[in-house]
């Protein structure tokens, strides 16, 4: 009987040990430091880069024509089809024509008259001109002849003058396209009355390849951009033209370069902008007149730069600023000047001379001074993470599943 309080004594005094040492564990790992929280850095090093900006501006036509009708008439045909390729000299209306073929005929029938009266004062003066040597005709006479000759020939150059202007106006009957390019909607139908008073608009004709497109730059960046490259610090990126790179409404980039063909010589009052004008190959007409886009204009390169992601850089009141790791794995703020974007980096003015290791990754466990364990940074979370997660869960929910099934 008395063996079981024995025991039961026993067992209390190694459960308060086991309880005692427990305690001393936990107050062990309590008073310990923490571990060095993981930090993703990367190492800069200087290394050319292409400064480009990028501007909005809109496509323009390379040469615009507007279709006029040069003459008073009746619209009897639309030739060409709306919306299509048309090329110079191609005829696309056609208007009535009969009043003015009657006028040409009408100046033609004159012509014929002042050629036959020339024709016979200038056989009068041959005639007269033996007679008056041999003193059959007066001097009068022959005077008057050769002033008809000359009334005659002046009389003809009238007819043919005439019968020109007539022949253009017929001309004028048939409209035909004045440059190659894409034509508009025709503006007049058949049956319309154009040409009355004013030149009637029946039309226009783009030319769209190659193609314009215009864009403004603040001229505060336009003088910052003339003084790096005259200090030396950007050499010129275009080497007589610079290269130009276009992005369309949909975000996707025009796969055809161009070239910066002028810039202003002005700056605009109102905007203090100055205006530039690109040009662009457009063979199979996707770009189209009045398209917003934006264009990246290559405006220099720098020789030995650097640059670091953007989220690396951390802005605050006093400016912006990089979280560097030292030689002893300690952080350390090191203020930069971070004044231009390239992609996704910035490009860093001053503050960093290569070699420093930056924290891309961990800014919430990284404080100035702090100890930290940093490791090679491998660039944005790829699209695969996501899937490998979903594809996890979806495991682990069959797991689960397999038990209740078999139940």
């Amino acid at each position: 009987m008395r063996s079981v309080p024995r025991c039961t004594s026993v067992a209390l005094s190694l459960l308060t040990l086991a309880s005692l040492a427990a305690c001393g564990d936990k107050a062990a790992g309590n008073g310990g430091p923490p571990p060095a929280p993981t930090v993703a850095t990367i190492t800069v090093a200087p290394a050319a880069v292409t400064l480009s900006t990028e501007l909005p501006g809109r496509l323009e036509a390379s040469r615009t024509a507007q279709v006029r009708a040069r003459t008073a008439g009746i619209v009897l045909q639309r030739v060409y089809t709306e919306g299509g390729d048309v090329k110079a000299g191609q005829v696309l209306f056609r208007i009535d024509p009969a009043s003015f073929q009657a006028s040409y005929d009408s100046a033609q029938a004159a012509v014929s008259k002042a050629e036959a009266n020339l024709a016979q004062a200038d056989l009068k003066v041959k005639r007269y001109k033996p007679l008056l040597a041999a003193q059959a005709v007066s001097q009068q006479e022959y005077d008057d002849a050769v002033t008809a000759q000359k009334q005659a020939t002046a009389d003809l150059a009238t007819a043919r003058a005439a019968r020109q202007n007539a022949s253009l106006t017929l001309g004028y009957a048939t409209v035909t396209a004045p440059i190659s390019g894409r034509a508009s909607r025709a503006l007049v139908t058949e049956g319309a009355l154009v040409g009355q008073g004013e030149a009637t608009p029946m039309a226009t004709v783009q030319q769209i390849d190659p193609i314009y497109v215009t864009i403004t730059q603040s001229s505060t960046e336009l003088l910052k951009l003339q003084r790096a490259l005259a200090s030396g610090k950007l050499t010129s990126a275009g080497k007589g033209q610079a290269k130009v790179t276009l992005v369309t409404e949909d975000g996707q980039t025009y796969p055809l370069p161009g070239k910066l063909l002028f810039s202003d010589v002005s700056v605009d009052e109102s905007t203090g902008a100055v205006s530039m004008r690109a040009e662009f190959p457009n063979p199979q007409h996707t770009l189209l007149p009045g398209m917003y886009v934006r264009a990246r204009l290559e405006q220099g390169v720098r020789e030995a730069a650097i640059t670091v992601p953007q989220q690396a850089v951390v802005r605050g009141p006093e400016g912006a600023s990089v979280l560097v790791v030292g030689p002893d794995d300690k952080v350390q703020s090191q203020p930069v000047v971070a004044d231009s974007a390239q992609g996704q980096d910035w490009v860093i003015s001053s503050g960093l001379k290569g070699g420093e290791r930056i924290i891309v990754e961990g800014f919430q466990k990284a404080k100035p001074g702090a100890q930290v364990k940093p490791q090679p940074w491998t660039g944005p979370a790829s699209a695969s993470a996501p899937a490998s997660a979903s594809a996890s869960a979806s495991a682990s929910a069959a797991a689960a599943a397999a038990p209740a099934a078999a139940k």
